[in-house]
């Protein structure tokens, strides 16, 4: 089940991934306008964080395609990819992938960096929005896991991406910081016309969404 095409944004049709001879997923549907935040939910297994991967172009699918913003990800090759990556996505990933010989300031500040840019004071807004003010110069080996994962939130935000990706964003958080990043990403996908696709167990962050999608073997259904 799927909603109204999009002239921008994300969109997927009939996507299908499989592991050998079985199937994770198969006939999924959906599109994500700019602006809008969707939430995806579903037994675990199912391969929630599967799709977000293929959504990033990190993985690979055996049938359907993937566009955003009117670009088809499998006609990409390996650098064109990464390159879109680079200036288009934003992705939370669940187990943090900090750099452990960069300080926190330059962990979040590797987009821009890739990007050949350089902008402290963004990062500097951005520690303070995600309540690590004053911590830039610590290593992440100093830091806790919810610490980590606001890092990693910061990293994805910084470069205000077109598409958003969140693996269980708030899964190391206490509920106050977990809502104050929800907020966050909110704020970047209303503010920034981003299209955010976050996946999540927590029945408080998917219901910041404007849409709830369930996730099943056979494909996704609406609400």
């Amino acid at each position: 089940m799927s909603s109204a095409p999009t002239r921008q944004g994300l969109s997927v049709r009939s996507l299908a991934k499989h592991y050998g001879e079985t199937a994770v997923f198969s006939n999924v549907s959906l599109d994500v306008a700019p602006g809008e935040f969707i939430a995806i939910v579903g037994e675990s297994g199912v391969g929630k964080s599967t799709l977000l991967n293929c959504m990033a172009a990190l993985d690979h699918w055996d049938d359907g395609t993937i566009t955003h913003e009117g670009v088809e990800l499998g006609a990409l090759d390996g650098e064109q990819r990464a390159i879109w990556r680079r200036l288009k996505v934003g992705f939370v990933f669940q187990a943090f992938h900090v750099l452990p010989h960069l300080d926190v300031a330059q962990n979040i500040a590797l987009p821009l960096m890739l990007q050949g840019k350089r902008d402290d004071a963004r990062v500097a807004r951005m520690l303070a929005a995600v309540g690590l003010a004053g911590t830039g110069e610590r290593l992440p080996q100093q830091l806790s896991g919810g610490q980590l994962q606001r890092v990693a939130i910061a990293r994805a935000l910084v470069h205000r991406p077109a598409l958003l990706l969140a693996d269980e964003p708030t899964g190391n958080l206490d509920p106050a910081t977990a809502a104050k990043v929800m907020e966050l990403l909110t704020l970047q996908t209303r503010e920034h016309g981003a299209s955010l696709v976050l996946v999540t167990h927590s029945e408080a962050a998917a219901a910041r969404a404007d849409r709830v999608l369930h996730l099943r073997a056979d494909g996704i259904a609406q609400g």
